[in-house]
């Protein structure tokens, strides 16, 4: 049965999923990478991008399952790029270049239309307008049997947690600290929605938590 997961979002010892002040040199914001230090060594990361084998053990691990079984994703409009407001135009084409890390069909949350991209690799992203359970709806119906992933960002998982759809979260908590930067539960009773830990694993890296939602 098709779940909704995420995976792999790393957040700081204090918190935060992203850093601030997101612009083109900062796609995870000021000081945002180094949630990701743990990622970057990984043969899975590596493979993404055409580079040279990579590090194996508990990381790469939780990093390439997190890559399984996935039929669509579901993101937020930042996370497919720094424009805000209606689009001035559609030169803008991701962060990834053409041929995007996610190779299924993937639904960007934005209150402005935008025509679908077509990409190399099986990404086609859809814009949509009309809020989280459309985009979820949408998403379901490609996935099929396989699961929808939430990519990010903060926001846009805390807006399906909120409403009690994640199945499963996996977190990768960083040994950093960023001070500022957009929150992933402040405000949030955890407990109170359903969810509760299940797993924990460290790594040298960082420590890998899976909550899980309660029926």
């Amino acid at each position: 049965m098709s779940r909704l997961r995420v995976a792999a979002f790393a957040v700081s010892l204090d918190g935060y999923g992203a850093g601030p002040a997101q612009d083109l040199d900062n796609p995870l914001g000021r000081r945002g990478t180094r949630l990701h230090e743990w990622f970057y060594p990984t043969r899975t990361f590596r493979r993404m991008f055409g580079g040279e084998e990579g590090t194996t053990g508990i990381d790469d691990d939780f990093a390439a399952q997190s890559m399984e079984n996935i039929g669509a994703w579901i993101l937020g409009r930042n996370m497919f790029g720094p424009v805000r407001g209606p689009w001035p135009d559609e030169s803008w084409r991701g962060w990834w270049g053409e041929n995007p890390p996610y190779h299924v069909p993937a639904y960007v949350l934005t209150h402005h239309p935008r025509p679908p991209l077509e990409m190399q690799g099986g990404t086609v992203f859809h814009f949509v307008t009309d809020g989280i359970e459309a985009a979820l709806a949408r998403a379901r119906a490609a996935a099929g049997d396989r699961d929808v992933r939430v990519g990010g960002g903060p926001a846009t998982i805390r807006q399906y947690l909120s409403a009690r759809l994640v199945d499963e979260l996996h977190l990768v908590v960083a040994p950093v600290l960023l001070g500022v930067g957009e929150p992933l539960f402040a405000g949030f009773d955890l407990p109170a929605l359903g969810y509760e830990v299940v797993r924990q694993v460290p790594s040298e890296a960082a420590l890998h938590v899976v909550l899980a939602r309660r029926a």
